[in-house]
Formats: C-alpha cells, sequence, structure tokens
C-alpha cells in the first residue's frame, strides 16, 4: 500500500526519537510505500526553521535516509474536492487524494469525518493496530 504521512507525524519522529511514530514510519518503510507530498516537505522545513531553529540539518538526514516517493502539491489545488476546517490542510490532503494514495496517517483531528472512501484517514496509533 502507498502510505501518506503528514507534517506531524514527522516532525514527532524526527525531535522525539523512541516515540511510537518512529515504529509506525519503520512499519511503513518496511511493510509498504511511503509517500511524501512536496507541500508536506516545505511545510516540515517551515516548521523546523520557526520552532527548532539550528535543526534543519537533522530534516535533511531524516529526509536523505528514508525511501519515499515525493509527490507534487501544485501551488493552487483545484477547490472543491473536499470540506476541510483549516484552510491549510486542504493541500496536503489534496496531494493524497490525487495521487491515489491509499492511506494518509495524521496526529491532526481537522481530518477526522471527513467521509472519503480513499484514502483511508488514521492517526499513527489506529494504523499500526491494524498494520
Amino acid at each position: 500500500m502507498r502510505v501518506m504521512v503528514d507534517t506531524n507525524v514527522l516532525i514527532s519522529a524526527l525531535f522525539f526519537p523512541g516515540s511510537m511514530v518512529e515504529a509506525l514510519l519503520c512499519k511503513i518503510i518496511a511493510e509498504h510505500q511511503l509517500v511524501l507530498s512536496s507541500y508536506v516537505v516545505d511545510e516540515l522545513l517551515h516548521v523546523t526553521r520557526r520552532k527548532f531553529p539550528g535543526k534543519v540539518s537533522a530534516v535533511d538526514a531524516l529526509l536523505g535516509r528514508l525511501p519515499y516517493e515525493m509527490v507534487y502539491t501544485p501551488g493552487q489545488p483545484t477547490p472543491g474536492l473536499f470540506e476541510i476546517r483549516d484552510k491549510n490542510d486542504y493541500p496536503v490532503l489534496y496531494s493524497a487524494v490525487t495521487e491515489g494514495v491509499d492511506i494518509f496517517v495524521t496526529g491532526d483531528k481537522d481530518f477526522e469525518g471527513l467521509g472519503l472512501e480513499t484514502p483511508e484517514i488514521m492517526t499513527p496509533v489506529a494504523f499500526l493496530e491494524k498494520y
């Protein structure tokens, strides 16, 4: 399966080593195809610069050692594909939907209850319990 992760999942794995999220990434890499969108990678770098100054090299190291498929998020995603409370989350899920990702893993509650058939939206805990 192709599994896309949200920025919050990568931040947890990067800055809180030994966490359950680290085990999640290992599971995805070992048994599935990890997918990252250009939007998530850009957001990861932006959040790191803002909240964890001086740790950009850790992001580079993580992205350099993770095997993943990169998908492009357009600068102006087509609106109306689905409704979501936070407009900043739209490009993230838009990429997952338009790229045919099977599962989207996030800790962000704004993605709950959107009623999409695909991708299946799961928390890190739910993914580990199911897979």
